[in-house]
């Protein structure tokens, strides 16, 4: 038997994340294709970051009067911390290439309309819309109270 889906806030999140993802994107050419703006979205964030503290990492070894504290994000964070967070980081962006290349193997694969219309179909059964009448009055028989719009 199955173990039961963990219920705490954050996982919740990522199961409501997933199944819209699969609502929304229900084909692969769809899901290759949100999976490399997404890929390409965090390279491209996480490289800005990495950019602006190495630069001010610079800028601080090369002012004589420089303490040795900087302000990231308006808090003064130690030096060594700035140093670990900008090792952290290029270590994000070489697994982000990484992830990349392999990514661009999984974005060549093309399928046949027949096999995009099974990946509609199956993306129905996986996450099937949760406002949909019929989820809603299952969701009522089952938990036996009535749903309320979740509030963010």
């Amino acid at each position: 038997m199955p173990e039961e889906p963990c219920q705490c806030p954050d996982c919740q999140r990522f199961y409501r994340e997933h199944d819209r993802l699969i609502r929304e994107c229900p084909t692969l050419r769809q899901q290759q294709e949100v999976n490399w703006a997404a890929l390409q979205s965090f390279r491209t964030l996480s490289g800005r970051v990495l950019e602006d503290l190495q630069k001010q990492q610079a800028a601080k070894a090369n002012d004589p009067e420089a303490t040795p504290a900087t302000s990231v994000g308006g808090e003064e964070e130690p030096m060594d911390a700035l140093q670990q967070s900008i090792a952290d980081l290029e270590n994000i962006n070489a697994h982000l290439f990484s992830i990349e290349a392999l990514m661009e193997r999984v974005f060549d694969v093309r399928v046949p309309e027949a096999v995009e219309q099974k990946f509609r179909e199956l993306a129905g059964e996986l996450a099937p819309d949760p406002l949909n009448a019929d989820r809603l009055r299952l969701n009522r028989l089952l938990h036996q109270t009535p749903d309320l719009p979740e509030r963010s």
